[in-house]
């Protein structure tokens, strides 16, 4: 499944193994941070396909959808005592050359280690091994220049960074991605809490329900003794590492053409105001996927509905 590249085949995956980026975006939505946005690591995959596609004998070859691995994430944070709250770590940018502080908005970041799946396509269903060694080969050294939600990288893995297996092979990479945990989609977990919430309240919605997930519930019960005790309560008890995600873009505004919004990062495409979507993520183990075709994110665009989407699958 590729929504970027249609007409290709999908003919096999690219795991990278253990991606040391720093400085990389905490911050991945208006009220959600953390791991980054998801879509800072399927751009990076669509950026890295664009220079791929500009080498010599890879033209035909495109990346889309990613897999994401995480080993580590240590937000750059701090603070003084341990009952006041957290504060992002900010550093000073270069003045202007009047003298005076640069007008830009700092951003909270994170230092991660991660292993990113991609999957490859082409117009032919199998590649030949000299493809696939300047491909792999690529990939290594074009990964390392650029940025990754917005960090910088720093390595990948000693041994055997980038390697390549047919699609219906994809599942042999699962004990390479151990013990890092993979971000999947947590729409169904989302629903059903939902529908618990509604038992009790007909008017909770959906995201009343996501917020419940962000937030623990405690309840006194007596003791019979003059005594109070505690409990300590959420909906998403038993149904493993839920989190709250930014899944893409809802469009606030008519598409404007190239050129006609100001102060826009690149005037060559035509522009849009959005605002962020959110649903249900879950961080799960390898092992507990049945297949890791199911766990890669792709880029999906609804132009009648003005959805900029990362999912899954088509049910999402």
């Amino acid at each position: 499944m590729s929504y970027i590249y249609p007409d290709k085949e999908l003919v096999g995956h690219i795991l990278i193994k253990n991606i040391r980026i720093q400085d990389a975006n905490a911050i991945s939505s208006p009220i959600t941070y953390g791991f980054p946005a998801i879509t800072g690591f399927t751009g990076a995959i669509h950026a890295l396909s664009r220079k791929i596609g500009l080498v010599s004998g890879l033209e035909q070859i495109h990346l889309d959808g990613v897999l994401i691995g995480c080993y580590e994430c240590l937000p750059q944070i701090y603070r003084e005592e341990n009952y006041k709250e957290y504060t992002f770590n900010q550093t000073r940018n270069p003045i202007l050359k009047s003298g005076k502080t640069a007008s830009i908005i700092e951003e909270g970041r994170c230092h991660l280690k991660v292993s990113l799946i991609v999957g490859v396509y082409a117009d032919d269903f199998m590649l030949e091994e000299e493809q696939i060694d300047r491909l792999l080969k690529t990939v290594e050294i074009k990964i390392q220049q650029q940025r990754i939600a917005g960090g910088s990288v720093h390595g990948l893995d000693r041994f055997n960074a980038v390697t390549y297996l047919p699609a219906e092979d994809i599942n042999d990479f699962t004990r390479h991605l151990l013990p890092a945990f993979i971000l999947m989609s947590a729409q169904q977990d989302l629903i059903d809490i939902t529908a618990q919430l509604q038992q009790h309240n007909p008017e909770a919605t959906a995201l009343d329900a996501l917020i419940s997930t962000a937030t623990l519930e405690h309840t006194p019960t007596d003791n019979g003794n003059e005594t109070t005790r505690w409990q300590t309560q959420s909906p998403k008890q038993g149904r493993g590492w839920l989190v709250p995600i930014p899944i893409g873009y809802q469009g606030i505004s008519d598409l404007y053409d190239a050129g006609d919004m100001q102060n826009v990062r690149n005037p060559e495409y035509p522009s849009q105001y959005v605002e962020a979507i959110y649903g249900l993520g879950k961080w799960v183990f390898p092992y507990r996927i049945k297949d890791l075709a199911d766990a890669l994110w792709y880029q999906q665009y609804d132009e009648s509905n003005d959805l900029y989407l990362v999912t899954q699958s088509d049910d999402d």
